[in-house]
């Protein structure tokens, strides 16, 4: 019979392993925003190197949104860009450290993408570098 013995460097190894496991997967849970006691489903969105914090919300339709979006201090300039159906709402503002608020009501349900566009001469965008999230609107 064979026994299996954990070095320390082993157990910090697997440990680490976990870790990175369980952030990834809290990563990858969607952000169900709460309504507040006035009736508004508030959430603050950062901006920052190349992501979105939360990158995926899920809202209620027919009930109003708040999104306060703000940029982490840095050199790039990023922007929001986030376009429901065309009687609904389209936001595309350039992201500053103050957070600027955006008030809408979603009345369809559906998958919006969010993200920004920037991009410098042949690199790529910031969306396709991972600035990109989704907003789902639910019954």
């Amino acid at each position: 019979m064979h026994r299996f013995r954990l070095t320390p460097s082993g157990m910090a190894l697997a440990l680490g392993l976990l870790a990175t496991s369980l952030i990834a997967r809290a990563a990858e849970e969607p952000y169900r925003v709460p309504v507040a006691s006035d009736g508004v489903q508030r959430v603050a969105i950062v901006g920052g190197s190349y992501f979105f914090k939360p990158d995926h919300l899920v809202v209620k339709a027919g009930i109003p949104v708040e999104l306060s979006v703000r940029v982490e201090a840095g050199l790039i300039p990023h922007s929001f860009v986030l376009k429901l159906p065309p009687d609904q709402v389209a936001i595309d503002s350039r992201l500053v450290q103050e957070a600027r608020t955006f008030r809408f009501t979603p009345t369809v349900a559906g998958r919006y993408p969010f993200q920004c566009p920037n991009k410098l001469l042949f690199f790529k965008s910031h969306r396709e570098k991972g600035m990109a999230g989704v907003l789902e609107v639910v019954e």
